[in-house]
């Protein structure tokens, strides 16, 4: 299994007892839906390794507290501190309507109400407050916010997004 077919699920922030269970910080708005996994993808090295779980459960909001078989010491642990966990894209639940991952739009054309076609998305730019498409049109490259306000429809099906940017803003990068 490689890193591009998974997603990133958190990281293993803190040992929890010395029989080996590690606390994991979620990276998610949904914590309830890991509660019961039977395994997980450890990044050791280059490799993404699977550890079975024999407890899974949340440890106060957004921390899972995980019991793995194969880590039943505090020096077990110690070997996995700070590793990053994966699951397999299957995994993740299904969204609809206008709610999209980030991985699964690129390559999404966006068509601006105003502008029409303004590119394709080639990345995701999460690093800032505020998350950005990076859009390419005739080698420039476009930064429109993700929000609410700008996306009206996500097609799916025909691999579109349908944004209408603030005035002014495309004409930064194309006027």
């Amino acid at each position: 299994m490689d890193k591009s077919s998974c997603f990133y699920l958190g990281k293993i922030v803190s040992k929890y007892s010395f029989k080996g269970e590690v606390l994991v910080k979620l990276d998610t708005d949904e914590p309830e839906i890991y509660e019961n996994m039977e395994s997980v993808f450890v990044s050791l090295g280059n490799n993404l390794v699977p550890f079975f779980i024999d407890k899974c459960r949340l440890h106060k909001s957004n921390l899972l507290r995980i019991d793995f078989e194969e880590v039943k010491t505090e020096n077990d642990a110690d070997r996995i501190m700070g590793s990053e966990l994966y699951l397999p894209l299957s995994f993740l639940p299904k969204l609809t309507g206008n709610k999209f991952y980030f991985h699964e739009v690129i390559d999404f054309t966006v068509i601006d109400s105003k502008h029409g076609d303004i590119g394709t998305i080639v990345s995701i730019n999460d690093s800032t407050s505020q998350s950005l498409f990076e859009i390419e049109k005739d080698d420039k490259e476009l930064l429109i916010p993700i929000n609410d306000e700008i996306i009206t429809m996500v097609d799916r099906d025909n691999k579109i997004i349908n944004v209408t940017t603030p005035e002014g803003l495309i004409d930064l990068y194309l006027g």
